[in-house]
């Protein structure tokens, strides 16, 4: 195990690496010059005090120096000042929008992987039943809703129609802080969050369900009389959850893509409204730096995944 751990290390490492690449090339082919973002419209400026700001910036060097120079800070943690908060280093910015974000994403895979496995378990015993073909129009709508859609409607639904839920923000302004106030707040962006992980782990597990209650073993346990609930439970969830526990490593990158929308329409203060603040602002190091952490995430994720896939299946060599 620990060998097969090293080496998805190891390729977690190289693919953080290839990130980092990307981030800093797509910046740099962006339209505009960089050194555009630090200069004040209303300040003029001659050509010789650009020429000195480019210098001092490291802009005049080729970009492979550029990236050099860039990567040795990250690894040690500085990832440059916010061109729009000078005062504020981008570590600084970035890890105080990590826990909300954190907890909206970490709530909304909770609720897909609960509602997904059970809908999906629902879905396969009572295959072409009124209620499998009903979770599955859900599943195919919930899969074909793009985030930004599905936040829109259920924030005219929910917040501005019938009133039920915050139209935005993380807490009550001018309200002490309450756990009860941050669940108000939380459950609306949550559940948008998680209805394409929903539909896309029910989909999933019901066909990996169907799969395994047609194995002999199955078949075995019923014909003995086991009870009907424990054939589900013990014999065939186990195996049927193989393939799903994959697709919910996977579903992090669809999350946090969604979240993004979803901080942005809900003004939640997290990791995405940072993010399109920063592109609306041309914030060059905050958009590297919050990219690059969270690629940082999305790969301890799938690396996590990995081995919690080798622990549960028996075929794969962890030695």
């Amino acid at each position: 195990m620990l060998r097969y751990s090293l080496r998805r290390l190891l390729i977690g490492g190289g693919m953080l690496f290839a990130l980092s690449i990307l981030i800093f090339i797509m910046l740099r082919l962006t339209p505009g010059d960089p050194i555009d973002a630090y200069i004040d419209p209303n300040v003029p400026m001659s050509a010789s005090d650009l020429a000195e700001l480019r210098v001092t910036l490291g802009l005049d060097q080729p970009l492979p120096v550029q990236y050099v120079a860039w990567l040795q800070q990250a690894l040690t943690g500085n990832l440059g000042h916010s061109i729009k908060r000078p005062d504020q280093p981008v570590l600084g910015l970035v890890l105080s929008r990590v826990g909300p974000t954190v907890l909206l994403m970490g709530s909304a895979i909770a609720i897909a992987i609960i509602a997904g496995i059970a809908t999906g378990i629902v879905s396969a015993v009572r295959r072409n039943s009124l209620a499998d073909l009903s979770l599955s129009v859900l599943a195919v709508t919930g899969i074909s809703s793009p985030p930004f859609l599905s936040a829109l409607v259920g924030l005219y639904l929910f917040s501005v129609y019938f009133r039920w839920m915050p139209s935005g923000g993380m807490l009550t302004p001018g309200r002490e802080f309450s756990v009860a106030d941050l669940l108000h707040h939380l459950i609306l962006p949550a559940t948008l969050l998680a209805v394409a992980q929903t539909a896309l782990i029910m989909r999933y597990m019901r066909a990996s369900m169907l799969e395994v209650l047609n194995q002999d073993y199955v078949r075995t346990a019923r014909a003995k009389g086991v009870f009907e609930f424990w054939v589900i439970t013990k014999h065939a969830l186990r195996n049927a959850l193989l393939p799903v526990i994959t697709l919910i490593g996977s579903t992090i990158g669809l999350a946090i893509g969604g979240a993004i929308f979803i901080e942005s329409v809900f003004n939640w203060p997290g990791m995405g409204l940072l993010m399109v603040d920063a592109v609306e602002g041309r914030d060059y190091p905050v958009i590297m730096g919050s990219t690059l952490v969270i690629g940082a995430c999305v790969i301890a994720v799938n690396l996590l995944t990995d081995l919690a896939y080798a622990m549960v299946d028996p075929r794969i060599k962890v030695g």
